[in-house]
């Protein structure tokens, strides 16, 4: 096997490949925060945040294990976050701090991070504004196109020896840790799709062959996005660090870049696109 290709100071790994893991049974979600508005918790990727037509066959969901467990029938989410993504979750305890901070979401007050997994090596920090159509679930033609941001930074370069292209021997990933400064719908998946860097395990936007490959190769079969972090006016800010899946991923970033990268947002750095 020949060296890996190194970018400095971003490292280069090889991981090595993983046996397949049987998907285990959804945990209880951890509670992050928890005050007289606001509850936030951990959620697992593979959990519905609530019921939905679009998944009538789903178990279980997010906001009914939450209510049943905390008792709290008036528990309700503050934003959208897909099934197949883990992490920081917001719920308001009661109607009025349900309107406040759903304000907030409205208003482009309330910032989130997230964790991600992409093909290829983007460049190493950027910015994009292609406008999205309103509804990823429909052609973008003939839909109106909304406003659309988002920032990233590159943590760490990744070159594995399996072949998905047949002109390239071996395949490219890099992690990266992504701003949304906007609110629309699969925005970070259409986004990096765009940049010809699509999310790995997307099944609607990403590749099938990468997605394929890249879970036989680290044995954990999931959309590699996780919403590290949400910060909300006043200062609170709301950390989920990622879960094991992540750590062969995160070792392989220089920890204070990673760290900074996972608990805040990260500076302005305008990037073609």
């Amino acid at each position: 096997m020949r060296p890996p290709v190194r970018l400095s100071p971003i490292p280069v790994v090889s991981l090595p490949p993983s046996t397949p893991a049987t998907a285990p049974a959804l945990p209880a979600l951890p509670v992050l925060h928890r005050d007289a508005d606001l509850l936030a918790v951990d959620k697992p990727a593979g959990l519905l945040v609530h019921a939905s037509r679009l998944d009538a066959h789903a178990a279980t969901n997010a906001v009914d294990l939450l209510r049943a467990a905390h008792g709290e029938p008036q528990l309700a989410p503050l934003h959208r976050l897909d099934k197949a993504t883990s992490g920081v979750l917001l719920l308001a305890r009661h109607p009025d701090a349900a309107r406040r901070l759903g304000a907030a979401f409205m208003a482009g007050e309330v910032r989130k991070g997230y964790l991600a997994l992409v093909r290829g090596w983007p460049a190493p920090h950027g910015e994009t504004a292609q406008p999205l159509a309103r509804d990823p679930e429909l052609p973008s033609a003939g839909q109106p196109l909304l406003e659309a941001c988002t920032r990233w930074r590159r943590l760490a370069c990744f070159e594995w020896p399996f072949q998905v292209d047949a002109r390239h021997p071996r395949s490219r990933y890099a992690l990266v840790a992504v701003e949304p400064l906007t609110g629309r719908r699969h925005q970070i998946r259409r986004h990096f799709k765009q940049l010809a860097h699509p999310l790995v395990g997307d099944s609607t936007h990403g590749k099938g062959a990468h997605n394929r490959a890249v879970a036989a190769w680290l044995g954990v079969q999931r959309l590699w996005l996780h919403a590290a972090w949400v910060e909300l006016p006043g200062g609170l800010r709301i950390v989920a660090p990622p879960g094991p899946a992540w750590d062969p991923l995160c070792a392989a970033a220089d920890a204070a870049a990673c760290a900074a990268a996972l608990s805040g947002p990260m500076p302005a750095a305008r990037s073609a696109a």
